[in-house]
């Protein structure tokens, strides 16, 4: 008995509002593809993301301690999951595409560097005469250039709705573009000026709740303040208020869990009656008019932009400022520079991975080059460089 052909229409299309990112209307891959029985174009992506390299590489670079420093600190890998785990929750709430919005919150941080943003900002100053650093501009050269496992194409040859929202999920892309936007989009149009999919503003409002709240976990992990510290914090200092009140005798790490639990759960609570007070003031019937509407849809209520931005007040100075990240800061600082200098000037130390892309790259832009593979570091990967190169290694723990 011949077996039926799978209908792509009853696997994940069904359910969605007016105003999502439909998959039947994708706008198709750069490199066209046949369409799976079984995924649809953002299921696909997803598990193009999971299975690259750069989403490995996040188990071992910061977020913001070193990853060798502890167990339980959070990495990009870690974080990335989390936010994740958000976005689907707050896609879902708003009937939009919880795979596209997954996509997006796995890939976000692709583009970036070894120890956080502190490697960014030194990558960017020693770029500054070859076209800049840019972490997002980083992730989209990583999905459209640098991964290569594919036998037909470079890149992941993503979906153009996933490409967008990688680019355009903080906004629209104007003033000052990288180039890696300008060159790409003169290849295939992401509309820059526009705002991106209700699934992009899932994946960054999610990045917000996210680290804001695990930050804090983090920080009082690492004992950089304590759980008094939190009392005059937006939303944690309320939390803790509560928990205590209710469990007067509950153990510190439990009253940290409940606070972040707690935390989370406001934020994306406000986020969903925010959103979907918005939702019905523009009343969208498409996702073109989400993209032309001139503003964020998924956002924060004025009254909780107010208790984030105190949220993130305590935690620059208390955790992001502090001593012992400072000295991460520095010593990365000079790691990131030292390994940019020699491999620039000393082609001989160049590791055998960044000479093959060195020989095999037509345009012969060593600086580009060079940070590519410093920026797909790992902690770990640029520590052991530097020991291999330099008689002394700054140490980061």
């Amino acid at each position: 008995m011949a077996m039926k052909s799978l209908k792509t229409t009853s696997y994940g299309r069904d359910g969605l509002a007016p105003y999502a990112c439909h998959a039947n209307e994708s706008r198709g891959r750069l490199y066209p593809e046949p369409e799976s029985p079984t995924r649809t174009p953002f299921q696909r992506d997803r598990d193009r993301v999971i299975h690259s390299t750069a989403f490995r590489r996040l188990k071992h670079k910061t977020q913001v301690f070193v990853h060798h420093v502890g167990d339980h600190y959070r990495t990009r890998l870690t974080h990335s999951i989390e936010v994740s785990q958000i976005a689907r929750s707050l896609a879902r709430a708003l009937q939009v595409d919880e795979d596209l919005a997954e996509s997006l919150a796995l890939s976000h941080d692709f583009g970036h560097t070894p120890y956080g943003h502190v490697g960014e900002d030194i990558l960017d100053e020693l770029m500054n005469n070859y076209g800049g650093f840019d972490h997002n501009a980083q992730s989209l050269r990583i999905v459209t250039m640098l991964e290569q496992q594919y036998a037909e194409f470079d890149g992941l040859n993503l979906s153009w709705e996933t490409l967008e929202g990688l680019v355009k999920h903080n906004g629209p892309v104007i003033g000052e573009v990288p180039d890696t936007f300008t060159d790409f989009n003169e290849l295939w149009n992401l509309e820059l000026g526009s705002h991106a999919s209700l699934e992009a503003q899932c994946a960054a409002v999610a990045d917000d709740i996210a680290y804001n709240a695990h930050d804090l976990d983090d920080g009082l992990r690492a004992k950089l303040f304590s759980l008094d510290d939190l009392i005059n914090v937006p939303l944690a200092g309320e939390a803790l208020g509560l928990v205590r009140d209710k469990y007067p005798n509950l153990e510190d790490h439990r009253v940290r869990h409940e606070i972040v639990r707690r935390q989370i759960t406001a934020m994306v609570e406000d986020v969903i009656t925010n959103a979907k007070a918005n939702l019905s003031k523009i009343a969208p019937n498409h996702v073109s008019d989400v993209r032309g509407c001139g503003k964020a849809i998924v956002s924060f209520s004025e009254d909780m932009q107010i208790k984030e931005k105190g949220i993130k007040a305590f935690l620059f100075d208390k955790m992001y400022r502090s001593p012992d990240v400072m000295k991460m800061r520095d010593g990365a600082e000079v790691i990131i520079r030292d390994l940019f200098d020699v491999y620039l000037n000393e082609t001989g130390d160049m590791p055998n991975g960044l000479q093959r892309l060195s020989m095999k790259n037509k345009s012969n832009d060593r600086p580009r080059i060079i940070a590519d593979f410093i920026a797909g570091m790992t902690d770990s990967y640029a520590i052991s460089e530097h020991e291999r190169i330099f008689d002394a290694t700054p140490d980061l723990g």
